[in-house]
């Protein structure tokens, strides 16, 4: 039995720390993430070698292995279905999911593909930039996807990303309908800005008529709903699900949830306060970090206050960093810190 079934790109990172020239001249938009073929990024990559900016850290990535990694590590059962080559990247990707506890499936693995890469660029206030080749992640579908783990599963996790990707999209009505049979719940991650703006479609897609919960920071919300307000965002959220979970780095996050058995009843807010950060080196994974530790304690049947209050224990201390993932133990040690409070 797992706790989540989790889809996402599968990303090998490859971080830089940029001064704000040098990301200019990178052309990249700042705080995104942008698709690149693969000689696109490896002209990114030459200018960096020429400009003597050395890779900070290489670590597996990926929207929702992150979140799959925070959610493992905090003590869930989590699945990861994803795509990689049968390339040393790939196998590396794998078995670090596999050692951090994440399962997997023989269903990822293309043969004859390319493991996808990202460049995350990080400037001097630790915002991240990402220029992202999906190589085979960029076909992902339905044979990727090991639907006997997600009847085993008490969640089903979509990272937003997949919102880009058209081979995936005809599967999404199989999963929403095996989940419906077998009493899945589906949580579904916005990712990224550049998603809003580019793949609403794909978004709406996931989401079908509704989901349990919907994952997003501030600026995704406000591009969704077109709503000037965080508050009035995360009602209008709540067309498309059950709980509307919206960060807002440093003011803290605004959860949403509709009222229990009565939808003619108002909408129920909790105000969570972000930790105080005197250092920001990297938000690289924050967002992710926040879902799998807010979806772990979902899954433990943890009230929303405490789900909020260890999912932004867990991005305060992510940010702190390099990379977009803790050691294992600091993830166990933030849960015993925050539950005992």
């Amino acid at each position: 039995m797992f706790d989540v079934m989790a889809i996402g790109n599968a990303l090998v990172d490859h971080e830089f720390v940029l001064s704000d020239a040098e990301l200019e001249e990178t052309e990249l938009t700042r705080g995104n993430m942008t698709l690149a073929n693969l000689e696109e990024q490896q002209q990114l990559l030459a200018y960096f070698q020429l400009a003597k900016i050395a890779p900070s850290k290489q670590a597996g990535g990926g929207s929702a292995a992150n979140t799959m990694f925070a959610f493992a590590s905090l003590g869930g059962k989590p699945f990861y279905a994803c795509r990689v080559g049968d390339d040393a990247q790939g196998q590396f990707y794998l078995e670090d999911l596999n050692q951090a506890g994440v399962a997997t499936s023989k269903k990822s693995i293309h043969q004859g593909g390319v493991t996808g890469s990202c460049v995350v660029a990080v400037t001097h206030d630790g915002e991240r930039t990402m220029q992202t080749y999906l190589g085979t992640s960029s076909e992902i579908c339905a044979d990727n996807v090991d639907f006997d783990a997600l009847t085993q599963a008490g969640w089903l996790y979509l990272e937003g990303y997949l919102a880009m990707s058209e081979s995936i999209q005809p599967a999404m009505t199989q999963l929403r309908q095996q989940a419906g049979l077998h009493s899945t719940k589906i949580a579904v991650s916005f990712a990224d800005p550049a998603v809003v703006k580019f793949a609403k479609d794909g978004l709406l897609n996931m989401l079908g008529n509704t989901v349990e919960v919907i994952f997003c920071n501030s600026e995704e919300a406000r591009l969704f709903t077109d709503k000037p307000s965080l508050k009035a965002a995360a009602d209008a959220l709540l067309e498309y699900c059950n709980i509307a979970v919206i960060t807002d780095g440093a003011n803290g996050a605004l959860i949403a949830q509709k009222a229990a058995q009565n939808p003619n009843l108002e909408p129920v807010f909790f105000d969570i306060p972000t930790p105080v950060v005197h250092n920001v080196i990297d938000t690289n994974g924050a967002g992710d970090n926040y879902a799998g530790a807010f979806l772990f304690g979902l899954s433990q049947h943890y009230s929303l206050h405490e789900c909020g209050r260890l999912a932004s224990e867990v991005a305060a201390q992510v940010i702190q960093q390099f990379g977009p993932r803790l050691e294992s133990s600091d993830y166990q040690d933030i849960s015993r810190r925050v539950l005992v409070a």
